[in-house]
């Protein structure tokens, strides 16, 4: 038996507490930075994770320390199975959440609740319907600015994801923060990041900084409030004076926040992923289909973990193609 309290410890005394789990590869909407324009492969439905496999392999990161789980796709409320899905994991002692484009969400707000799934994080990288168009290459953005707005009213937590992309929608960190002046949800700015086939190169980036410049052009330097961010938490978070809401920025690139890394990934295949930029994975299912145990793999890969970027420590590794281009499409990892 491994020692519970070393299974999920990497070599650089990082614990990992924090599972996201993709249910699936497949989205109803398509993101330019999340999925390639020609698509992607999808796993034969055979190698991915039935509902069961996914619970047997929870169970065991919760055994070993895990105490919160996010479910991600894809869009994984189009898994079929998800209300079983969720029944099963609201079983374990975890924190459960989910992450969704809620272009369908307002269909699960019973079973969400039942579940006690409160915190939900929407994507959504513009609030200007033509550019949603553009980005996502669907006309949805009406039903998910209306099911955000619904969230809210039911008593979700909710939090807005947005990639920021130069010559995309820098132009809008402005009116999202102001989306939170009388709604009380969190903004996030994200960091344009490198996967397989979402073309990213540095000159698209809107760093932390450029962020911070947006904000304090247009907003007097005492209105800005800055929040004590969380333990483990991915980014750094503000608000404006007086606004119900707030808005926060993960600096994945610019400003990584590795050293309080505690999350790890397993994809709809059952590949566990250790770090988001990294290229590498580890087979838990077929270990797992084959009647073994899946410890072994897990401390494996949690203590090869990479003490940043995946290897990437600096910004020109980063901008090196070959270190990142055998990542695999954002869709496939798990948002």
């Amino acid at each position: 038996m491994i020692e519970n309290s070393k299974i999920l410890q990497d070599s650089h005394g990082r614990d990992h507490t924090y599972l996201r789990i993709s249910l699936i590869e497949r989205c109803n909407l398509r993101c330019t930075y999340c999925m390639p324009e020609e698509g992607v492969k999808l796993s034969p439905k055979s190698h991915l994770m039935t509902y069961e496999e996914i619970f047997e392999i929870a169970k065991t990161f919760v055994n070993h320390g895990v105490t919160k789980i996010r479910l991600t796709g894809g869009e994984p409320l189009i898994r079929k199975d998800i209300p079983v899905i969720l029944e099963k994991l609201a079983t374990l002692p975890v924190e459960l959440s989910i992450t969704s484009n809620a272009v369908i969400i307002d269909k699960f707000i019973p079973v969400l609740k039942a579940h006690g799934v409160n915190k939900i994080n929407v994507s959504l990288d513009s609030l200007d319907a033509e550019k949603f168009k553009h980005i996502t290459r669907r006309h949805e953005f009406e039903k998910v600015y209306k099911n955000i707005l619904l969230l809210v009213k039911e008593g979700f937590t909710v939090k807005v994801n947005a990639v920021l992309m130069k010559g995309f929608n820098a132009n809008e960190i402005i009116d999202f923060i102001n989306f939170t002046k009388d709604l009380p949800i969190v903004v996030r700015f994200i960091e344009f990041m490198p996967f397989d086939g979402n073309k990213w190169d540095m000159s698209k980036l809107v760093s932390y900084a450029e962020v911070m410049t947006y904000v304090h052009n247009a907003f007097a330097e005492d209105n800005i409030e800055r929040i004590q961010d969380a333990p483990n938490d991915t980014s750094k978070n503000y608000k404006i004076t007086g606004y119900k809401g707030s808005f926060a920025i993960i600096s994945s690139v610019t400003n990584p926040f590795c050293d309080s890394c505690n999350r790890l990934r397993l994809t709809a295949n059952g590949q566990l992923k250790n770090c988001l930029f990294s290229s590498g994975e580890s087979d838990l299912l077929s270990a797992l289909r084959a009647g073994k145990p899946i410890e072994p793999v897990i401390k494996k890969a949690v203590e090869a973990k990479f003490k940043v970027r995946g290897g990437m420590d600096t910004l020109k590794k980063l901008q090196e193609p070959k270190l990142h281009s055998n990542n695999r499409s954002m869709i496939t990892i798990g948002g």
